[in-house]
This record gives C-alpha cells, sequence and structure tokens, in this order.
C-alpha cells in the first residue's frame, strides 16, 4: 500500500514525544487495530488480544490515505508540533484551514446587524430557531415547523426581508479558521504544492486548500490531538514518584479487583469516559470485571446503542440468554453476550458467514452506514449468495443480514473503543489504588474550573480524604499531597486555585517559599515578593481564602491592607536594587508600617468572604448554623434529589444560604433568579417571584432558606439533576432562630 514512510513518521513523532517525557496516549480511532503500528509503539494495546482489525484502518480492497489520530498531554502539544516543524522543515509543514458556515441562527444575526435592528429583536427571533449542534435545523426548516416565527415573517415586513435576505446567504462561508488537530507534512516546501494562507493566531501557515482538496493535492494529514486526561495520569505518577512509588501505567494489572469493585459501585467520579450520571447507573448495573466489559460500554453509551446496555447486562448476568443469530456466529458475538456492538462484529459476521475478504467486509459496513438503496440491493444479493454457499438458508441469510445491517448503522469501533477503554481503565486503577494522588492530579488540571473543584470536594469527603485549607507557608500553586502526623494522606488545596489569583503568580510564591524558606509573617512575605507580580486584589482573595492563617488569624485586617502590604513590598524592592549598586549596603531598610487596626470578621462574614475567594464553602458551611433551627422540617439534602425524583418523589423541602437573587423580565411579569447553596452542592439557574428579592435584602445577602421542591421538568436528556427555583413557599431565615416569609418552588433543569 505504499504507506511505510507514513508510519515511520508517525512513529517518529511518537518516539521523540516519549523520549522527552510527553504523555502519549494507548491509541485513538481505527489506527490501534494495525499490528504493525504496535509493533512500531506507535499504539500501546496489543489488536491480537483485543481482536481489533487492520481492514477497518487501511482497507486493501478501497485504499485511502491512512489517518492515525494520536493524543498528546494537551500543555505539551504545541512542542510535539514543534519538533515536527523543525524535524521536516517549516516550510513543509503548515496547518489546515477549515470554513465556518453561515447558519440559521448567525445568518440571522449577521443580516440583523446590517439591517441596523435591536439586538434584542433578532435575539427573540434567533431563539426560535431550534438549536441542535448535533445536526443544525436549516432556517426553511424552522420556518417550516416553528409557526411563531412563520408568523412573524409574516406580520413584519422588516422581519420578512430579513429572512429572504438570510435565506439566499444561509450556508456560504462566513470566515476562516483551522483545524483543530491536523497538520500535512510536504517532500517539498509547501508553497510549491498548494497555496498558503497566514492565519493571524499562529505562526504557522494553513493550506487555502480543506482537507478534501489537500489530500487531493497529495498532501498526508496527521491528526496531533490533545487530551487532558493524559496530563492527570501523568501529574498523577509525577506526585507518586515524589513520593517514591514507581507507577508504568502500559503495565498496570487489567485484572485488578479493586478497580473493578470501585467501578461495580458505580463511584467512577474523574473517571474518563465513565463518570456521567449516566454511565454510573449502568456500571452498578453491569459490574464489570473484566476489560471487555468496558470497552463495551465505551461502545455502548450512544444514543441509540444504548438501548442494548439493559440486554447485555441480562444476558452478562444470567437473566436472559444470549441470541447469537447463527450457530458460526456463536464466536463472534460470545464476547458481548450476542449483542451486535462493533463495527469489526459487522465484518466478521459477513466474513464467517457469506465468505467475504476482510475488505471487502469493510466496504459492506461502510454501504450499511449510508443506507443508499442500490448499494445495500447490491450488497444483499452478495451476502445471501455467499451464504448460500456457506450451507446457510436463504431464510436465515435474508433475517441476518437485516439484523446486522440495522446494527451497523450504529456499531461503534472497536479500535477506538479499546484504546480509550484502556485509557478509562487506567484512570479507575490509579483512583483504586492510589485516590489521594489521582484526586490530586484530577483538581489540578481542572484548576480554573470551581464547579468542578466543588465535585472533587465532595468526591474526597465521601471517600474520607481530607482537604487541607490554602496555605501560604504549605500549598503549591497547584493541588499536592500531604503526610499527616498518623501517617494518611490528605490534599492540600491550591494558591492557585484562589479565585483571581493566577497559577504563574503563584508559582512564584512557592518558588520563593521553597528558595528562602517559610514567611515568617505577613510584611516578610511582601518583602520577598516582586511588587510587579501580585497585585491588591491578589493579596486580598489570599486574606478571604484564609491563605495567611498561618502568619496572623485576622483575615480582615490582611484584606483591607493589602494597598500597606504592596506599598511595602515596593520598598522593599527598592531597598534590593540600593544594596546591590552599593555593595553590601542592608537590603532590610524598609521600615515596616502598621496594617490597619480592623476586628475580624464574625463566623458568617468569614465564610462569606471565603465563598467569595474560593467559589464554595471550604472550612465551614453556614448553614451548620441553623441545624436547630431545621430540625423537624423534613429536610432533603440536595444530594439526595435525583434518587428521589428516580422513585418517584415530586415535592422535596431544601435548605440553602443564598448567595445571589437577579430580577429579570417586565412589569407584572419580573421574576428573580436565585442561587442557593448547601453543604453538598450550589442550586443554581431557578426562579422566584420578585418578592423574594426584597426579603433577602430585608434579611441580608446571605442567609438560610428552606422551601418546597416540585419536579421534575425539563428533557430526559438532560441527566444532570441542577436544582431550579420554581415558584412555592419559602421560609428565609435572617437568624437562626428568626425565619421570614418568602415563596420559592424547586424543580429540576
Amino acid at each position: 500500500m505504499q504507506f511505510a514512510g507514513y508510519f515511520l513518521i508517525v512513529a517518529d513523532i511518537v518516539r521523540w514525544a516519549r523520549g522527552e517525557g510527553i504523555p502519549v496516549g494507548p491509541g485513538r480511532g481505527s489506527g490501534a487495530g494495525s499490528v504493525v503500528a504496535w509493533a512500531l509503539t506507535v499504539t500501546d494495546l496489543d489488536p491480537l488480544r483485543f481482536g481489533l482489525l487492520f481492514e477497518r484502518f487501511l482497507n486493501p480492497e478501497r485504499v485511502s490515505m491512512p489517518d492515525f489520530d494520536i493524543d498528546f498531554c494537551p500543555e505539551r502539544r504545541d512542542e510535539v508540533i514543534d519538533y515536527v516543524c523543525r524535524r521536516y522543515g517549516k516550510d513543509r509543514v503548515a496547518q489546515i484551514i477549515t470554513f465556518g458556515k453561515l447558519q440559521a441562527r448567525a445568518v440571522l444575526r449577521d443580516v440583523g446587524r446590517v439591517l441596523g435592528l435591536g439586538y434584542g429583536r433578532v435575539d427573540r427571533l434567533c431563539k426560535l430557531v431550534p438549536y441542535n449542534p448535533a445536526n443544525p435545523v436549516t432556517l426553511q426548516q424552522a420556518l417550516d415547523t416553528e409557526p411563531r416565527l412563520a408568523a412573524e415573517r409574516d406580520n413584519d415586513s422588516t422581519i420578512a426581508r430579513l429572512i429572504e435576505i438570510s435565506l439566499q446567504l444561509e450556508g456560504l462561508y462566513r470566515h476562516a479558521s483551522t483545524h483543530a488537530a491536523g497538520i500535512v507534512i510536504g517532500d517539498r516546501p509547501l508553497s510549491e504544492l498548494v497555496p498558503l494562507y497566514r492565519d493571524p493566531r499562529s505562526e504557522m501557515p494553513a493550506t487555502q486548500f480543506s482537507m478534501k482538496y489537500a489530500e487531493m493535492s497529495g498532501l498526508v494529514k496527521f491528526d496531533l490531538l490533545g487530551l487532558k486526561t493524559l496530563t492527570v495520569l501523568d501529574d498523577a505518577s509525577k506526585i507518586l514518584r515524589e513520593a517514591g512509588v514507581e507507577i508504568d501505567l502500559a503495565s498496570v494489572p487489567l485484572d485488578d479487583e479493586a478497580t473493578y469493585e470501585m467501578l461495580g459501585r458505580g463511584t467512577a467520579m474523574g473517571v474518563f469516559q465513565l463518570e456521567s450520571a449516566g454511565m454510573r447507573d449502568a456500571l452498578r448495573s453491569l459490574k464489570p470485571d473484566c476489560i471487555e466489559d468496558i470497552i463495551a460500554l465505551v461502545a455502548l453509551y450512544r444514543p441509540g446503542p444504548m438501548d442494548n446496555i439493559p440486554r447485555y447486562i441480562a444476558c452478562k448476568h444470567g437473566r436472559e440468554k444470549p441470541d447469537y443469530l447463527h450457530p458460526k456466529l456463536t464466536g463472534i458475538l460470545k464476547e458481548t453476550f450476542g449483542v451486535i456492538i462493533y463495527q469489526e462484529q459487522v465484518m466478521e459476521i459477513a466474513k464467517v458467514l457469506a465468505g467475504y475478504s476482510l475488505g471487502g467486509a469493510d466496504l459492506l459496513r461502510r454501504a450499511m452506514g449510508k443506507k443508499i438503496k442500490a448499494e445495500m440491493d447490491a450488497q444483499r444479493e452478495t451476502f445471501v449468495k455467499g451464504a448460500l454457499a456457506n450451507d446457510v438458508s436463504r431464510a436465515d441469510a435474508s433475517r441476518i443480514f437485516e439484523l446486522v445491517a440495522k446494527f451497523a448503522g450504529y456499531g461503534f469501533n472497536k479500535s477506538h473503543a479499546a484504546a480509550y477503554a484502556l485509557v478509562a481503565y487506567q484512570t479507575a486503577y490509579l483512583k483504586a489504588n492510589h485516590p489521594v494522588e489521582f484526586l490530586a492530579a484530577s483538581m489540578s488540571l481542572e484548576i480554573n474550573n470551581i464547579d468542578r473543584l466543588e465535585l472533587f470536594r465532595r468526591e474526597l469527603e465521601r471517600l474520607g480524604i481530607p482537604l487541607l485549607p490554602p496555605d501560604i507557608n504549605a500549598s503549591r500553586a497547584t493541588f499536592s499531597v500531604e503526610q499527616l502526623a498518623d501517617g494518611t494522606k490528605a490534599i492540600r488545596y491550591a494558591l492557585g486555585a484562589i479565585r483571581n489569583v493566577g497559577v504563574q503568580a503563584m508559582t512564584a510564591l512557592a518558588d520563593e517559599r521553597a528558595g528562602s524558606g517559610p514567611y515568617r509573617d505577613p510584611f516578610d512575605f511582601a518583602g520577598r515578593i516582586d511588587p510587579h507580580q501580585i497585585n491588591r486584589r491578589q493579596i486580598e482573595n489570599l486574606a478571604k481564602a484564609g491563605a495567611f492563617d498561618s502568619l496572623t488569624s485576622n483575615r480582615r485586617q490582611l484584606a483591607d491592607g493589602a494597598e500597606v502590604l504592596l506599598a511595602f513590598s515596593g520598598a522593599a524592592q527598592l531597598s534590593r536594587t540600593q544594596a546591590s549598586l552599593f555593595d553590601g549596603a542592608d537590603a532590610t531598610l524598609a521600615p515596616r508600617p502598621s496594617l490597619p487596626e480592623q476586628e475580624d470578621w464574625d463566623l458568617n462574614e468569614r465564610l462569606a468572604a471565603e465563598q467569595e475567594a474560593v467559589g464554595f464553602y471550604l472550612s465551614a458551611h453556614p448553614l451548620d448554623s441553623y441545624v436547630d433551627a431545621l430540625k423537624g422540617l423534613s429536610v432533603t439534602p440536595s444530594a439526595q434529589v435525583a434518587q428521589q425524583l428516580a422513585s418517584g418523589v415530586t415535592r422535596f423541602r431544601l435548605a440553602g444560604v443564598v448567595l445571589s437573587v437577579r430580577e429579570r423580565g417586565p412589569g407584572s411579569r419580573r421574576y428573580a433568579f436565585i442561587q442557593l447553596s448547601d453543604p453538598e452542592r450550589q442550586l443554581r439557574g431557578g426562579s422566584l417571584p420578585r418578592d423574594l428579592r426584597r426579603r433577602t435584602q430585608r434579611a441580608g445577602a446571605r442567609q438560610a432558606c428552606t422551601g418546597d421542591r416540585a419536579g421534575p421538568h425539563g428533557g430526559r436528556r438532560r441527566q444532570a439533576l441542577r436544582p431550579r427555583l420554581r415558584r412555592s413557599r419559602c421560609e428565609a431565615f435572617a437568624k437562626p432562630d428568626r425565619p421570614c416569609g418568602a415563596r420559592a418552588r424547586y424543580g429540576r433543569a
């Protein structure tokens, strides 16, 4: 097939990355089915061990360009691309141009702006166009299916003109961009092969031909993708290495009992591909005990195939008998208990039952996926004829062809499922056997995502792993692991996870501490930092989060004295500069001013400031003060709402602290959005009547609140169960023993 050079280039890129310590994925896509790729260490999983097919990757009977997808740590992916440019020549490497098209909503907005229509008017119109990113709705389809949009057009000549122009422009190219992962490499300067385009956001040129035409010009695409999970695996391994534990993820046993027990309990928070609520439910029912179960679940958990998950589980546990369709197919379908899951199974069925070559079987699979009648009729005739020659009756052959054709439409690439299942298993193995290190690495990856950090905080609480507060003398810029006096491990909260401080600046603070010793007091801290790397807001938020508690217990004094500390920092730097000019002069002459005399915040103020700086309550929760007031009210913890909804309960009483209230809507229809927090999660996106804002202002910005919750509402596909507030009765507590009235109802987003 004359692709040896392509394989060797991919192998060279992967080998260099691994040599530089850049995490590389075990495989991705159909390329994982190549034994040659495995032998060249491009992939890490043995295709013979997992029953993967080379012909799914490259078909000798329909030769097309190979397409290896390689995952790298996203933080170091640019280094890989730089290497490719150096190795093969900057003038021979380019990105691939892509073109964004004017879709229904975008064309309405653009045309509306040119026509001078108000944003609100056009936005209201755009919201009448159904939003479906996976299968975008055209403007004409929206007009045909949405009566309100058609009525706007019919009743308003300006809107009619807007829509008329938009229909003519829809589908045209709007802007140029570049392929998210693909690059091309030429055997000569690319300017001799294709026209080039300079993307203002990148130093690398891009082809002016899109991928289809770039390939027709003789160029080959190399997909160098970023996968964040690889960063987690690598960071967890580094944390373990610091503690003297070496782990080779490529060699972890695939039969680890602790890993499968953990997955069987559904405790897969943070586990690649397996952490969604629906997937965790499937894991609890499946009780996986081998890597093949994980591969199957990765392939099945998609719209369409997921309808077969109950059957797969029932057959695995003996509650149903597998149907192998025909005795000759038992060997192919036994692994998946009679359920056709993989595209490779479709190919093997055609080979075993109807005598297809694997190359021909791949063509059959493609035809079934496209469902073109002429192709299907020709393939049906070939399939039945081959099956008859193999002692299969015409009736059985026709029946099996129709069944296989049905499954082929949404069959999954087993090579890709196996590769990603292996990554999923590796993350699960680390969580089951080294949970502290794994979760510290996971939290570092999500350092700027407050919602994810709060989820991880709850997971640590569930696992009994202490989360130590941020400390200027103990925390690193990222999350770290500490050994406690009793020999157990804890995770220290990252300085860089505090809002509006920045990982880079916090790295400088931690490096200074590591080089010159702990900070002794606030002015020692201020005197040693670079005033150009830190500002007032950063010091305020560090103080509010409690990062200076090891230096002084008065958080308010430090927060209010941030300007004083910064002024001292500047003076200290000036002293150091003068000392360097006058060799041997004392660099500590900067006089120490006094911090403002301030009484510290009370507990509720302290927690409110902490929540503002961290994004959630870390050291305690204000609702802890209301335990006695809430007794006897039958309050449901927010974390149990999903379970109760599933059991048919539709009304709940919740308790939380009001974080914010925003009013929306005109006149008598005015309403308010509320954000609540209880000790387990934040309740967001809900609406309340306008009187809540008046009551919350009267009682104070942060207060306890109880209320009835009615639900569920929202589509079946919304799995996350994010609580939404709707109109019903609410009791707001200005003080732990004094309720004041408000009204709310809680539903589901």
